[in-house]
């Protein structure tokens, strides 16, 4: 029996008025402290974007690539992958490795030479030159030498010691390589190399076509060259010399030449590629853009090159040329050809390089081509560097999931991947440094969605990336279906848009671009079956509107019409025609069809008429259903029995309680008849409808000032156009058919206008005006007059900036027009009284006020109805009106004299005028000005956003939603929309004997439970001791075995839905404190807060302001160090968490900027925040929103999340300190300690007549005898490690120097042991000599001659 005590009767007195939350403070104890967090980056995977630059080390057998954005990897092989940054995030324009000694300099698009180190793990940045006058144009770095030559853009060649990154005085100036009779300029330096044979014969080739042989020790010119007189026909684009000391050039026409360097003219000129017309002429050749020349000891002569192909071939065929003596090999490529390398045994170019592969850098891939076997075969590449393979649509990020997932899947992928023919029987010749796989206790999978509907399984565990699987959604349906679906330059119509797996059931949902939902079922063998198909109700609305091209197709559809005419309309219109138009393959009456060994479909939910995007997708498979919505409501349904439960629009979830088995749209009639509170709300109001009042000192006030909040889905060109298509359909002549009809639809919308002391004439429109072109918008006297108050002031300047736009005349268009909107505004606010916020009551014959203030609830605490009324308004309800004319927020600002004179304008407005472009730019503002939260949407216009709520969130759950039953643990979905409400639905599920007959009920709790500031993001449960509640699942079964359906609830590993990973087991009725407290804690995260409620008495006990002017990308509650926290990425480029439940803050560091994920957006010209547009103190976002982002931005378990760097590339982090400190273990050795292979050894002959190679004292000819360069030509910039990281890499530098010392003191030891042991046997073997010799001698002393 319990205890009776005082504070019991207290606790439970609170309770039971719910006036306040308990003191979960002294009774949950959170573990996770700030100490426990550290964001860092880990390990990067994929295909370098955009790639620009090469090099290669030929002893440590490493590959480095840059790319445009300033990105640099070096390669080795498996586990091997270094990456680094450049902070600037220029281009790489030039790489060269200092060979064998663990160092690269490159050169990038700022004119800078940086010197990197990767003698240590983790590759560092030691210092760079900042070039000031000159532009490089090239790099060359002989070898074993620590003076690179520099080419400039003026023609000059500068020298650079690479120990000390300082300038030498030595200049090789052009005017001083040219011939003194030569009058022009020969133009950049496109390369340098030194004559194999004399390293002091330095040859320059500059771009008119000039060719200098230059002489280091003489400071002259020694030999100069030229193809022709100079022209533009005759410039060089590369040029390689041959280990006996020939010349061979590429030039700009296709040719080859070869030069003796005896004479000013090539010795044979030759055009590999080029076949003499009928007339008797070579035909025209692109350039040859990269060569190399390259000998074996069998006497066979490699000539490499890049480009070079007739010009009617070069722009269809990308390729690689090798000369073989007289064969002529062609190697066609997929890709552009960025740059290439030849792999050979010895690194002396005076010796024979005996190449054996050519590694070539794509635009979208790295191929290596295999010079040794016949046909030159490719290598196959063990990189992950197909990510890119379709465009990366979304993504889905598992860490410590069920451990026979990986093997499961690999087991299927190996059936399915036959090995391709034609690839190269050797191994992968990119094998420099060391990894050993370190064990990792868990196991991570990566899923990525891609553009071609197919979805690739990645096997992400132990910092490495592996194929495992890959699933196409395009087999499911009919070739033909998807090769016709879409509109044109739109999306592939199977593109994976969501996916949800459940790790324990093995269940794959995704979701299609129209709104198509697919569910696949793991198998382990290959079967032959029928699809389920099922049809999705279409969700409509009578306040939304499906805009169309056509005006007559912009018309709101209601439920009362049929899907057939709406399908109709639209196919017509080409908008979604297409993508509708799916045929299933192996459907139901079609004898199916064989499904491979994987994941086999198991049912298709089709959604008929207009596309409706799905923006949340989750499963359950306990439950047995899967739930997904989009803009126009939820979906829900049964995998079980393969049937819709429900499918409601976001209005129905408002309605009161009503259990439905099958929803169906309802009527028209039925709509109308049913009240419904608009969703919309201020962001000054309160949180949440079924909370406690809060108290006084947090209560919220209402400005008379509506608050600018920040607003990230301004798309200047595309949203403007819709709310054009809008008004045009709205104010569009109707036919005499449906004149009543339209006059009946139409009226019941309620316009507002300012109000000012101009007359009440109603306007007419122009209707002998031509019809307005699509690229041009004209804005008459009339509309100026009309528009709001900031508006009539800038309209001119709008209109301006929109023709700019559309003929892209200039890029400063958004700089010109902020500046003269300032200018403008201040002239304005100077001259203008400020204008009181009173607003009086507004009957029929006087115009409607926009309001500024705007109530959400009324007297009793209901929700404040939306003026939907017709017909006069009586005195006794003015007030009442009024408030509820204020809740209707975003509304264009046009102005009519009365309701008739709007009906008339309506009828007598001809179809093809449009609403001005500054009318509707006018509306965005106000949109930004006063809209509650922020739409995910891509729908953005503001009449969308008084009608239209979308879902953003699911998840199933095991929770108590009533407070009347404080015991029930109810199945239930919790939803949450873009407006910041949550919203539950209550499922009721048969017996387990009787699942699969009975058909499951739901029903809506009429209203939102909670309320919060922006769009709900995510949401997850906690127990009583604010462990995270475990789901429950239904185990994987192999459905070829006997095998009982077991239900369980046990810890998982990973959680399929939005609410993350559950750890705790569900608490019973003793478990918690009281047996009439609250039971669960639930965690909300919007776009702006996160909340902590109690359940089942729905009281707030935590809450958190992240953010006030910015918003949140990614939310997501992820389990650290067997707790739990609230982790999220901000718009600012921050990662902020919070521990739960108390969402105390631990952590809040910069970590990347969102600029860098712009490429995901559709706009690619001003990236995500344009700074320059700034209206009344805030920043407008001018593109796309950052649902794509969040698509491709996952946190997972053990603080492990990643994000899309490139198209090309995965990029994973960690917030784990622990993680952090072994990740340097699980790193490989990039640079290991290998002998320099000897030169080759001077023959007899070549050292007695003057041949071979000559060394060259470079100290001598650049050190400090060639005086000190000028300091205008290049400025020193240390590298970032200075004090203790400097000597930290000092340290290790010298630690890796003492224990290559120390190895060779070892080998030496061992060699002079030897030596000694040598000694000692011979010293022994003389003594032994000595001592014989003294017996001899002693034997013949005294003895004679004769006596011998």
């Amino acid at each position: 029996m319990k205890k009776f005590t005082f504070k019991g009767v207290l606790d439970g007195f609170r309770s039971s008025m719910q006036a306040a939350p308990r003191g979960t403070e002294q009774e949950i104890q959170e573990t996770l402290r700030p100490e426990h967090f550290q964001v860092k980056k880990t390990f990067r995977h994929g295909f370098p974007f955009s790639p620009t630059a090469l090099a290669w080390d030929p002893i440590q057998k490493l590959l480095a690539i840059g790319d445009k954005t300033g990105n640099l990897r070096i390669l080795g092989g498996p586990g091997v992958d270094a990456h680094v940054r450049h902070d600037v995030g220029e281009a790489v324009l030039h790489a060269k490795f200092l060979i064998n000694e663990g160092a690269l300099v490159t050169v990038t698009a700022d004119d800078q030479l940086h010197l990197w180190t990767f003698r240590q793990k983790s590759p560092q940045r030691l210092q760079s030159l900042k070039f000031q006058r000159e532009r490089v144009t090239c790099l060359h770095l002989p070898l074993q030498s620590k003076w690179v030559h520099v080419g400039t853009e003026r023609g000059n060649v500068h020298v650079v010691n690479v120990e000390t990154f300082a300038l030498s005085g030595y200049v090789i100036n052009w005017n001083k390589a040219i011939e003194v009779t030569r009058s022009n300029h020969p133009g950049a330096v496109v390369d340098i190399s030194e004559n194999p044979l004399d390293a002091s014969k330095l040859l320059i080739a500059f771009e008119s076509g000039l060719l200098v042989v230059w002489d280091l020790r003489a400071r002259t010119a020694e030999w100069r060259g030229a193809l022709g007189t100079g022209g533009p026909a005759d410039g060089v684009r590369a040029a390689a010399w041959q280990h006996d000391g020939k010349l061979m050039t590429a030039h700009i026409d296709g040719a080859l030449a070869t030069w003796t360097t005896r004479g000013p003219r090539p010795s044979s000129v030759s055009y590999p590629h080029a076949k003499a017309t009928k007339d008797g002429k070579l035909e025209t050749c692109k350039p040859i853009h990269r060569l190399e020349w390259k000998t074996s000891k069998t006497g066979e002569s490699l000539v490499i090159f890049s480009g070079g192909l007739p010009t009617d071939k070069a722009g269809k065929t990308h390729s690689i040329t090798v000369l073989n003596g007289k064969s002529t090999t062609v190697l066609e490529m997929e890709h552009s050809v960025v740059d290439f390398v030849t792999l050979c045994e010895t690194p002396h170019t005076a010796d024979y390089q005996e190449p054996y592969a050519i590694v070539v850098l794509l635009q979208n891939d790295l191929v290596v081509i295999d010079l040794l076997s016949p046909g030159y075969p490719c290598f196959e590449n063990p990189y992950p560097m197909d990510i890119h393979e379709s465009p990366v649509t979304c993504c889905s990020y598992f860490a410590d999931c069920p451990s026979d997932l990986i093997p499961a899947f690999y087991s299927v992928g190996r059936q399915g991947n036959k090995k391709v023919a034609g690839f190269s029987e050797k191994l992968w010749p990119i094998n420099g440094g060391e990894w050993a796989p370190a064990s990792c206790s868990y196991s991570e999978i990566i899923l990525t969605g891609h553009a071609d509907g197919s979805v690739k399984f990645w096997d992400a565990s132990a910092g490495t990336l592996q194929i495992l699987y890959k699933l196409k959604c395009s087999k499911v349906f009919e070739r033909g279906g998807v090769a016709g679906g879409g509109a044109a330059g739109e999306e592939s119509p199977v593109a994976a848009q969501q996916l949800a797996l459940c790790a324990e059931s093995r269940r794959l949902a995704v979701a299609l671009p129209h709104g198509h939902v697919l569910l696949f079922k793991f198998r382990k063998t290959e079967t032959h079956g029928e699809t389920h198909v099922i049809e999705v109700p279409m969700i409509t609305d009578t306040l939304e509107e499906e805009t169309s091209p056509e005006a007559e197709g912009g018309r709101s559809m209601s439920f009362s019409r049929g899907a057939d005419s709406v399908e109709g309309e639209n196919r017509r219109s080409g908008v979604w025609g297409g993508w509708s138009s799916l045929r299933v393959r192996g459907a139901s009456g079609t004898g199916g069809a064989r499904r491979a060994a994987g994941f086999q479909p198991a049912l298709v939910a089709l959604q008929p008429g207009p596309p409706h995007a799905v923006t949340a997708l989750t499963l359950n498979s306990s439950y047995g259903l899967m739930a997904w919505g989009g803009d126009r409501g939820v979906v829900v349904v049964d995998m079980s029995r393969r049937c819709v439960v429900s499918a409601l629009c976001t209005a129905a979830l408002y309605h009161a309680p009503r259990h439905t088995e099958r929803q169906r749209s309802p009527s028209l009639d039925q709509a109308e008849e049913t009240p419904r509170p608009s969703p919309a709300l201020s962001p000054e109001a309160p949180e949440e409808a079924a909370l406690p009042p809060l108290p006084l000192e947090e209560k919220p006030k209402l400005d008379p000032r509506r608050k600018s909040t920040s607003w990230k889905n301004f798309n200047l060109k595309r949203q403007l156009s819709k709310v054009d298509l809008k008004f045009k359909a709205a104010f569009a002549v109707p036919t005499e058919n449906n004149l009543e009809e339209t006059v009946a639809e139409k009226s019941t919308s309620q316009f507002y206008c300012e109000a000012t002391d101009k007359t009440d004439a109603a306007v007419e429109p122009n209707a002998e005006s031509p019809e307005l072109d699509d690229n041009k918008t004209v804005v008459n006297e009339e509309d100026k007059s009309q528009l709001s108050s900031p508006l009539r002031v800038c309209s001119d300047v709008f209109e301006r900036m929109h023709k700019e736009l559309q003929e892209k005349r200039s890029s400063d268009v958004y700089d010109r027009m902020h500046k003269e909107l300032q200018e403008r505004w201040k002239d304005k606010e100077a001259n203008e009284p400020a204008v009181s916020p009173d607003v009086s009551p507004v009957v029929e014959e006087e115009k409607a006020t926009r309001p500024d203030n705007l109530p959400l609830f009324e007297e009793d605490g209901r929700p404040t109805r939306p003026p939907r009324q017709k017909g006069k308004i009586k005195k006794e309800d003015v007030e009442k009106k009024d408030q509820r004319d204020q809740r209707l927020l975003s509304v264009p600002n046009i102005k009519y004299s009365k309701q008739e004179g709007a009906k008339e304008t309506r009828r007598k407005q001809p179809s093809s005028q449009q609403a001005s472009f500054a009318g509707n730019l006018m509306r965005r503002f106000n949109k930004l000005d006063s809209s509650f939260s922020r739409s995910r949407s891509s729908s953005m216009s503001s009449l969308e956003n008084i009608s239209q709520e979308g879902i953003q969130c699911l998840a199933f759950a095991d929770s108590y939603t009533k407070k009347s039953d404080p015991t029930t643990l109810l199945p239930t979905l919790w939803i949450g929309t873009t407006l910041g409400s949550v919203l539950t639905m209550m499922i009721s599920l048969p017996e387990a004997d009787l699942r699969h007959t009975q058909p499951v009920v739901v029903s809506t709790s009429g209203g939102p439970i909670f309320r919060l500031r922006g769009s709900i993001l995510t949401m997850s449960f906690l127990d009583c001791n604010g462990a995270l509640i475990p789901y429950s699942y239904e185990s994987w079964k192999d459905d070829s075995k006997d095998v009982r359906e077991r239900r369980e609830r046990t810890p998982t590993k990973q959680s399929s839905s939005s609410s993350g990973s559950r750890m705790s087991p569900t608490p019973g009725p003793t478990e918690c404190s009281s047996t009439v407290g609250d039971r669960q804690f639930v965690v909300i995260a919007s776009e702006k807060q996160a909340r902590v409620v109690a359940l089942p008495s729905q009281n707030c006990v935590y809450r958190q302001q992240i953010v006030e002017t910015d918003f949140i990308v990614k939310a997501e509650i992820v389990s650290l160090k067997d707790s739990v926290c609230l982790v999220n990425y901000l718009s600012t480029g921050h990662l902020a968490a919070y521990s739960l439940p108390s969402l105390r803050p631990l952590i809040d560091v910069d970590f990347l900027p969102l600029t860098e994920l712009s490429f995901q957006t559709q706009s690619k010209q001003r990236g995500i925040v344009d700074p320059m547009l700034s209206i009344w103190g805030q920043q407008l976002i001018v593109n796309e929103d950052t649902d794509q982002i969040a698509k491709t931005f996952c946190f997972s378990n053990r603080g492990h999340g990643l994000y899309l760097a490139s198209p090309s590339e995965i990029q994973k982090f960690t917030i784990d300190a622990e993680f952090c400190q072994q990740l340097n273990e699980m790193l490989g050795e990039v640079f290991l300690a290998r002998d320099m292979p000897e030169p080759p050894k001077e023959s007899f002959f070549r050292g007695l007549f003057g041949g071979g190679a000559r060394p060259l004292d470079r100290e001598e000819l650049f050190g400090e005898s060639s005086g000190k360069a000028s300091r205008t030509v290049a400025k020193h910039i240390p590298g970032p490690a200075s004090g203790l990281d400097q000597l930290g890499v000092r340290a290790s530098t010298a630690a890796s120097e003492v224990s290559r010392a120390h190895q060779m003191v070892v080998e030496r030891g061992d060699k002079l042991s030897q030596l000694e042991d040598r000694t000692e046997r011979m010293h022994s073997q003389a003594a032994e000599f000595s001592s014989s010799a003294h017996q001899l001698m002693l034997k013949y002393k005294d003895k004679k001659w004769y006596q011998l």
